[in-house]
C-alpha cells in the first residue's frame, strides 16, 4: 500500500510539474515546449534521487525518506524517456543524422556538419538514457530477489554516472545551444537559474555528505581496530 501511494504521490506531482513549466513557456514553439517540460520534470526528479542519499548520511533521522529513491528514479527515467520521443519524432524527424548535428547539402549531395555541439550533447543524453531504462526495469522487488541484495545494489549505483551524463546533456542546451551569434535571441527560459542552483545544491550535497562520511570513518579508525574490521579486510584483500 505504501508503494501504491509514493507512485500515486509521485507521478501525481511529476504530472503537475509538466503542466506547469509547459504553461510557464506558453510562448514556445510546442515541440520544444513540450520536450524541455517533460526533460526538466526528469532533471528535477534526478537531482532528487541523487539528494536523498547525501541527506540521509547528513542526518540519520532522514532514513525515512529512503523508500522515495525507487519511485524518483522510475518517473525521472519515464519522463527522459517521453522527452526524447518528443525530440526524436518532432525536432529531428526519426534522422540519426540530424540527431548527431549534421545537415544534408544540396549542393555537395551528402550530410555535412551543421551543429557542432548539438550531436554530442544528444549522444550524451542517449547514453545516459539507456542505463536509466534499465534501472526503471529493475526498480522493484522482483528484481531485487533475483539479483540479490548486492549485486542490485551495485546496478543502482549507475546513477551516479546517469547524474553525471544528464548535467553535461542539460548543461549545453541551458548554456550554450541556443546562443548562436547568427540566430535571433531565443525566449527568456523562465527554469534556467532554478536547474543551475539544483544542480550545485546535489553537488555541494553529496560533497559535504562524502566529507562526513569520510570523517565517521576516520573516527572510527582512531579508536583502534576491531576483529570484525580485521576480518573485513581480510576478505577484501
Amino acid at each position: 500500500m505504501k508503494t501504491l501511494l509514493r507512485h500515486l504521490v509521485v507521478m501525481a506531482a511529476a504530472a503537475a510539474a509538466v503542466i506547469l513549466f509547459g504553461w510557464l513557456r506558453g510562448e514556445w514553439d510546442p515541440m520544444h515546449r513540450w520536450n524541455r517540460a517533460f526533460g526538466d520534470v526528469a532533471f528535477i526528479l534526478i537531482a532528487l534521487t541523487m539528494a536523498l542519499g547525501p541527506i540521509v548520511a547528513l542526518l540519520p533521522r532522514a532514513s525515512v525518506l529512503l523508500p522515495w529513491r525507487r519511485e524518483l528514479g522510475i518517473y525521472s527515467g519515464v519522463a527522459a524517456t517521453v522527452h526524447t520521443l518528443i525530440v526524436f519524432i518532432g525536432w529531428f524527424a526519426l534522422d540519426l543524422w540530424r540527431l548527431s548535428g549534421f545537415a544534408f547539402h544540396p549542393a555537395l549531395q551528402r550530410y555535412v556538419l551543421a551543429e557542432h555541439g548539438l550531436g554530442l550533447a544528444n549522444w550524451i543524453g542517449a547514453f545516459a538514457l539507456i542505463p536509466a531504462i534499465g534501472l526503471v526495469l529493475i526498480s522493484n522487488d522482483r528484481a531485487f530477489a533475483f539479483f540479490g541484495p548486492r549485486t542490485w545494489k551495485w546496478l543502482q549505483s549507475a546513477a551516479s554516472a546517469i547524474w553525471i551524463l544528464v548535467v553535461l546533456h542539460a548543461g549545453y542546451f541551458i548554456a550554450m545551444h541556443f546562443q548562436h551569434f547568427h540566430r535571433p535571441d531565443p525566449p527568456p527560459n523562465p527554469v534556467t537559474w532554478f536547474l543551475v542552483g539544483l544542480t550545485l545544491f546535489v553537488q555541494v550535497l553529496r560533497w559535504c555528505a562524502i566529507y562526513v562520511v569520510w570523517r565517521r570513518g576516520l573516527t572510527g579508525r582512531k579508536k583502534g581496530p576491531t576483529v570484525a574490521l580485521d576480518a573485513r579486510e581480510a576478505e577484501t584483500a
